[in-house]
């Protein structure tokens, strides 16, 4: 693991980050969201929610937090906070570049975000969140690459990004999409003068999502990180849309769906941190808990009946709406 601060970490939470996507922005794909925010999504508002949760996270042991360009004001209510708590100088920073914001700070914009894989929009971009964050960001991650990214073969582009880790940045890729297995794979075998470009890798894996479980585990034993992202399948897991065999097994444990379905991906050896994308900070405390479920062989078994075909799992997420 690259990042010392979280490999020497001993609290339960320490495998549990907090990612912004949720609170960065008004609007976003996550079920139950018009319950999550409310009304008020001002900026003021979300700078708010975004502090008093990571105020939470950090107090209960979480030291990785995530951001991205296109996350809205993520970088800003990050780099705010930052400056408001000087004494959370343990923590892990990562961000994205690849998308744009383009709502303009609406829920009902024909396009949230666009996307760009190319030199020109990896320079533009580390400008703007090294504007915000400096010395902070830890971690660039090229957001959602797919087997046909420009980002996986542009060689000017992989220079440049070598270029920034000899400075000490960690460079990483996310992946999305049903041929995540395919894309994390070319992004391994990425090299510069030799050498591996990528360490850290950020992938969907979640009780309905798993076709990456192989891939990501050769990037385990490859020394990447692996972050897991959509622990929660954008609120599909939740209770209100979880699965009865989820239910049933969280019913048993006397803990909610979202910390037996986090819990899940916990157990995976493969997994150095597990984004919460919680909305509240009752989210998160639940979503904490997933730190000290244990789950039996029986209910196990329940569990690894519920992944669905790749392909069925993203038409899914790529029709849910943004609220």
């Amino acid at each position: 693991m690259p990042f010392a601060r979280l490999a020497t970490a001993t609290t339960p939470t320490s495998h549990i980050g907090l990612g912004l996507a949720a609170v960065g922005r008004p609007g976003y794909i996550n079920l139950g969201r018009d319950d999550d925010l409310g009304a008020d999504r001002s900026v003021e508002a979300l700078r708010t929610r975004t502090h008093d949760l990571l105020d939470a996270a950090y107090a209960q042991g979480v030291r990785y937090f995530d951001a991205a360009r296109s996350y809205g004001r993520s970088e800003e209510f990050l780099a705010d906070w930052l400056t408001k708590r000087p004494d959370a100088d343990d923590v892990v920073i990562g961000s994205k570049w690849g998308y744009t914001y383009t709502a303009d700070w609406s829920t009902d914009a024909e396009h949230h975000e666009i996307k760009e894989h190319s030199l020109a929009a990896y320079e533009r971009q580390r400008a703007e969140s090294d504007a915000l964050l400096g010395d902070r960001l830890d971690l660039y991650q090229i957001h959602s690459v797919t087997p046909e990214s420009p980002a996986l073969t542009d060689k000017d582009l992989h220079g440049r990004l070598a270029e920034a880790a000899a400075r000490g940045l960690t460079v990483g890729f996310s992946t999305s999409g049903p041929a995540q297995t395919d894309a994390i794979r070319a992004a391994l075998a990425v090299t510069v003068d030799g050498e591996p470009l990528f360490r850290t890798v950020q992938s969907t894996y979640n009780a309905l999502e798993t076709s990456a479980e192989s891939a990501l585990a050769e990037a385990h034993d490859a020394g990447l990180t692996v972050i897991v992202k959509e622990g929660m399948a954008n609120g599909r897991l939740a209770a209100a849309h979880a699965p009865d065999a989820l239910r049933a097994v969280a019913e048993e444990t006397g803990l909610a769906c979202d910390a037996v379905a986090l819990a899940l991906v916990l157990r995976r050896p493969w997994a150095d941190v597990v984004l919460s994308g919680a909305a509240t900070t009752v989210q998160l405390a639940s979503n904490l808990h997933a730190a000290v479920v244990d789950l039996d062989d029986d209910q196990l078994t329940r569990l690894a009946a519920l992944p669905e075909d790749p392909h069925a799992y993203w038409e899914r997420r790529a029709r849910l709406a943004w609220h």
